[in-house]
């Protein structure tokens, strides 16, 4: 998703844009917006308070993006935000960056910290209605949305299957469970043929693959995965193969948001993992940190040690651009030549899912 091009000439334009480039209503925080020349190129938001050396990360991502003018918003009471907006002045400053505007947003009213003219700016704050903007309007009609606060962009990527999606979670694993089986009953595990090519894996890649991306074909056309193709598409994500050719597919379009955190919801918690790690990617990519690192924590939970959220993690705690990623993601034929042919082994993390019943464990 491109962000629409919002013409910000006045303190109540930064402010009604602020919450549409997060995706949610910001409190006690301070937001770095980054442009070059009158485009935006990043925004950034910290919890106040804020370590000074917080702030100096920024400085390197800002420069790596072309960033030349900063405006910097402070929400929260003056003794919270002015200190974190007076320390990440001088910073910039120091740095070479034109701090433009500097603000305070508490109850309704804004202070500037750059202009001490009474007649505009008030001591008792300027009043703003963020909801009648032109900035707002842009932004809704493009498709960008606000939501009351963080947790309510956090209750977004929470769990929402309910009982039909832990029936239907049932019944696929009790269906991949029989596979398995008829399988390890025709001949041992292990490697069967030339290079160790193993004709179950070899399936289940194919299928998988074929699976995801007919469901991102089905999102893009407004559609959604029926209960059990969620469940069955869940269980693909366990074999990296497949997992990883969903992360090939990524780019800049809604449709990966979509269905990934419609995935992330519906899914069992224990199995989440690899479906928020690509909503996690997919929101990152289009420059929404805040629900990707939300997805990196829903990742987490389910699975405290999967290399992709703690990869992702890091690279957002180190703010690193996601193209610096994504530039370095191999395409298809690349995975292929990378992995070899599929073997047994592959099949080792859905064999772990399958090991308990998931309705005994979260229904």
């Amino acid at each position: 998703m491109t962000t629409p091009r919002l013409a910000l000439s006045s303190p109540a334009d930064i402010l009604a844009a602020v919450p549409y480039l997060l995706g949610f209503h910001p409190d006690d925080s301070l937001v770095v917006t980054g442009f070059t020349g009158s485009a935006l190129r990043l925004s950034s938001r910290c919890d106040l308070p804020v370590a000074s050396a917080d702030l100096r990360r920024l400085i390197p991502v800002l420069r790596r993006s072309g960033v030349t003018l900063v405006m910097l918003v402070g929400y929260g009471p003056g003794p919270l935000v002015t200190p974190a907006v007076d320390e990440a002045t001088r910073l910039l400053r120091e740095a070479g960056f034109d701090v433009a505007e500097a603000l305070r947003a508490e109850g309704g009213r804004y202070w500037s910290y750059s202009c001490s003219n009474a007649a505009c700016c008030p001591a008792e704050g300027t009043p703003f209605d963020p909801a009648v903007s032109q900035v707002a309007a842009i932004a809704v009609t493009h498709g960008l949305v606000a939501l009351p606060d963080r947790r309510s962009l956090a209750r977004s990527v929470e769990p929402s299957g309910g009982a039909a999606m832990r029936l239907a979670t049932r019944a696929v694993a009790g269906g991949l469970r029989a596979r398995l089986a008829r399988a390890r009953q025709a001949g041992p595990d292990g490697p069967d043929g030339p290079g160790g090519h193993d004709p179950l894996a070899a399936d289940l890649v194919a299928e998988g693959l074929a699976r995801v991306r007919e469901a991102v074909i089905r999102y893009d056309s407004g559609g959604r995965l029926a209960d059990e193709e969620a469940a069955r598409l869940g269980f693909d994500l366990a074999l990296i193969r497949i997992r990883d050719e969903a992360w090939t597919l990524l780019d800049d379009r809604d449709v990966h948001v979509a269905l990934w955190r419609d995935m992330t919801r519906r899914l069992e918690p224990r199995y989440a993992a690899p479906a928020a790690s690509l909503l996690a990617a997919a929101s990152w990519q289009q420059g929404d940190c805040a629900l990707a690192g939300l997805a990196v924590e829903r990742a987490l939970a389910a699975d405290p040690g999967y290399t992709m959220a703690l990869l992702l993690r890091q690279a957002l705690t180190h703010m690193v651009p996601p193209e610096t990623l994504r530039d370095r993601m191999p395409t298809t034929c690349e995975l292929d030549d990378e992995m070899g042919p599929p073997r047994a082994a592959w099949l080792a993390p859905l064999r772990a899912w399958l090991i308990e019943d998931p309705v005994a464990r979260t229904g």
